[in-house]
């Protein structure tokens, strides 16, 4: 059952889902619309022939260049990154969460691909974004980007979500695999 408007205003008045810092424009018919916050990930390029090994956690921490505190991102064109939300959530073990990207700026030629919010998961949830668009693309802190959908489970989940991105605060670039 995808929750409406008025059964996630519920929610959050009732504290079982939380976001901060909450507003309650950004509640939508059927979801909830979180803004950017003002960091970019940007790939490294290494150099010709590097391959990248995602079991390797040295490889990983170099692939990215993080910038905090921008007041501007370009996404260059077919450039891969990733981004933040401003909001931080935290869900219950009930309930999951569908990202997806604003219709306006898939129009624009940006994609990004499924994520999912798992029951029990708390931090900012990170973003990776592509542009497909043979221009760069400007974004700015604070735009609505994503919609959080939200989705009540049949029953409780035995296990919530305890993996190695929650609590994330920012960008969490990936880990080894």
């Amino acid at each position: 059952m995808i929750l409406s408007d008025f059964d996630l205003h519920n929610a959050i008045r009732d504290g079982r889902i939380g976001i901060k810092p909450f507003s309650k424009d950004t509640v939508r018919e059927n979801g909830i619309d979180f803004r950017l916050a003002p960091e970019i990930a940007h790939h490294v390029n290494p150099g010709k022939g590097f391959v990248l090994d995602p079991t390797r956690q040295g490889h990983v921490d170099n692939a990215y260049r993080v910038q905090k505190r921008v007041r501007e991102m370009v996404i260059e064109p077919y450039e891969q990154v990733l981004l933040s939300t401003h909001e931080k959530i935290k869900m219950p073990d009930d309930i999951v969460g569908f990202v997806e990207l604003r219709s306006t700026w898939a129009r624009h030629g940006l994609s990004m691909p499924p994520t999912i919010i798992d029951a029990g998961f708390e931090g900012n949830v990170t973003l990776e974004v592509v542009n497909n668009a043979p221009y760069g693309i400007k974004l700015r802190p604070m735009q609505g980007f994503a919609h959080i959908i939200f989705v009540k489970t049949s029953n409780r989940v035995r296990k919530p979500y305890a993996g190695k991105y929650l609590n994330q605060s920012g960008i969490r670039i990936p880990k080894k695999v």
